[in-house]
């Protein structure tokens, strides 16, 4: 099913870091917020990194967010997807990021997982030019023993490019 992504992007002009996942989840779209999944791990990471209560609310996430420096959008503009499964993304028209990166201090592109790693090289990385740095999946799909502390551990590299 073809579907245009409904998140406005979450940045201001102190963004240092740009967090880039693949496509909204079906949850996400429901809820209109990124990694809205109960089960997705993204912002619990996030609180663990910055030892820091995030607060379950969309404004207080994206007060975070801010507050940290930290900008969120995704690669995919609209595309085919099944589901909310990143493995049945096709016909991929990407987002436009670049009035993103020239109204922020953007210096450093993570992206949550291999899909929206691979799809922002393809799409993304010639006009942009800066290299995407790629973090494991929060979402629930990864289920591997112990992705708790390899996330804690991936995700605390964002704090690095911050200062």
């Amino acid at each position: 099913m073809k579907v245009i992504h409904p998140l406005k992007p979450i940045y201001n002009s102190e963004s240092k870091i740009l967090i880039l996942g693949s496509f909204p989840s079906i949850k996400s779209r429901e809820n209109n917020f990124y990694y809205a999944n109960p089960r997705n791990r993204f912002f619990s990471t996030l609180e663990k990194v910055f030892n820091e209560k995030i607060g379950i609310s969309n404004q207080e996430k994206e007060k975070f967010l801010l507050a940290h420096k930290i900008a969120l959008f995704d690669v995919v503009y609209s595309c085919n997807i099944t589901s909310s499964s990143d493995n049945s993304i096709k016909d991929v028209i990407p987002n436009d990021i670049n009035k993103i990166v020239l109204n922020s201090n953007i210096t450093t592109i993570f992206t949550t997982g291999t899909k929206a790693y691979n799809l922002y090289n393809k799409f993304l990385l010639k006009n942009i030019g800066i290299k995407a740095i790629k973090l494991p999946s929060p979402s629930p799909a990864n289920c591997k023993k112990g992705i708790e502390e390899v996330l804690v551990n991936s995700y605390s590299k964002i704090k690095e490019y911050l200062n």
